[in-house]
């Protein structure tokens, strides 16, 4: 891979450049360390040209809560591109680039890479090391790839992979190979069909797409298997309160003292509060009042330890059904891309574009999003499939043999510049 291009979510260190996480309280910060992730992808020789938009410090489903501004999907560029790695899943759609780096706390990686057509990897929490990247939540972030197709997604997480020690959450698991997983499916393969993931809320589209998936599926003699997440109707909310707690601990440390922007006033308390007034952006000051309010004393209980408690309950579910499935297939979003500003006054709205990816994050376990089919508007439509924890093989074989059954992941959008031209 000596000298191949690849760009970086601008939440991750690269020493010398800026790092501001789209955030106008880190618009001045320069790295000065390289993240993990960034040293091995120099040390195989790939060229990072550059970072990549996101929603600021990670929060939001659609790449609008940018100080630099909104990311346009490339297959429409009146639509959101997803979020918050839409930087990311957009260069590799538009084929700026052939990989890309996001970082996943609750589908950052999977839904975007659904709404641009691409393959977005979120391996399991610990098997890619977190050192470097800046924290949103600590015990749901997990670093991952986008590519265009699996066989470049397998050489990537080669790659990335690995016990790191500066990473006390790293994972000392071997690492397979995961190229030998791109080979045909073993007949009499066990694939669960979540029926929480099909019911109200899911787009007919969206339906429709995954139910061919399913059919490519059967043709290749793999059996598919209905069981429950019975929890599923949980996760958004215990997941909103867990990370925004996290979120809000972690985003203690920009105070306008040792990162990036200050406001200067005589008076420490008001040079803080004056600082991080101006500094963050409207989502990422309400997930710091969600997750202040939930670890404050009087609600702890009440909030955040039960969400904890759901948590388990979350975990436990796909415990049970790996017992009776390999690997589970679902949509990834319940809808296609969204318009850029039709969901921006409805926080609830958005949460709700991650329910069928937020559960992942909670449990640990790896996922993977692929391009499998368009809407009627021509936006593109992405399933997902779920694996034991660090079994991202068994995701990397089937999902290669899904794309040699297909040629969803070969359409290339027109960039906006010929679409003006042909308007």
């Amino acid at each position: 891979m000596g000298g191949v291009p690849i760009a970086i979510k601008d939440n991750i260190c690269i020493k010398g450049k800026k790092i501001t996480c789209a955030s106008k309280i880190l618009a001045s910060h320069t790295a000065v360390y390289n993240a993990t992730v960034v040293e091995r992808l120099k040390k195989a020789g790939l060229n990072i040209i550059g970072t990549a938009n996101m929603d600021e410090f990670a929060f939001g489903s659609s790449t609008e809560n940018s100080c630099y501004g909104p990311v346009k999907n490339p297959w429409n560029i009146s639509y959101v591109a997803g979020g918050s790695s839409g930087g990311s899943a957009a260069s590799v759609a538009a084929r700026l680039v052939p990989f890309a780096l996001g970082s996943d706390t609750g589908g950052s990686i999977r839904q975007p890479a659904s709404l641009c057509a691409v393959v977005g990897f979120k391996p399991t929490y610990g098997r890619v090391s977190r050192y470097g990247l800046v924290a949103f939540g600590s015990s749901l972030d997990q670093i991952g790839p986008f590519t265009t197709n699996f066989i470049d997604c397998a050489y990537l997480l080669n790659i990335l992979c690995g016990l790191d020690e500066k990473d006390s959450t790293s994972a000392a698991r071997e690492v397979p190979d995961f190229a030998k997983s791109l080979k045909d499916i073993k007949p009499g393969i066990k694939i669960g069909l979540p029926k929480e993931y099909f019911g109200e809320g899911l787009n007919l589209e969206v339906k429709a797409a995954i139910e061919e998936v399913i059919e490519v599926f059967k043709k290749k003699k793999a059996k598919l298997i209905e069981i429950s997440l019975p929890n599923t109707e949980y996760a958004v909310a215990a997941y909103y309160i867990i990370a925004s707690s996290e979120a809000s601990a972690n985003l203690q440390r920009f105070d306008g003292i040792r990162y990036g922007k200050r406001v200067q006033d005589k008076n420490l308390i008001e040079l803080y509060k004056k600082t991080r007034q101006s500094g963050f952006g409207d989502e990422a000051k309400r997930r710091i009042f969600l997750g202040t309010y939930s670890l404050s004393s009087g609600y702890y209980d009440a909030y955040y330890l039960k969400a904890l408690r759901a948590r388990r309950l979350i975990k436990e579910d796909f415990d049970k059904a790996f017992k009776e499935v390999d690997v589970i297939l679902t949509p990834t979003s319940p809808t296609a891309a969204f318009k850029i500003g039709e969901k921006a006054a409805d926080p609830i709205s958005m949460y709700l574009s991650d329910i069928y990816t937020i559960s992942v994050n909670l449990a640990g376990i790896p996922a993977v999003s692929f391009p499998c089919g368009w809407t009627k508007n021509n936006l593109p439509i992405g399933a997902q499939l779920i694996g034991k924890e660090f079994d991202e093989s068994a995701l990397i074989n089937l999902g290669f043999v899904y794309q040699e059954c297909t040629d969803f992941h070969k359409k290339i959008p027109l960039c906006h510049f010929d679409a003006r031209e042909k308007s």
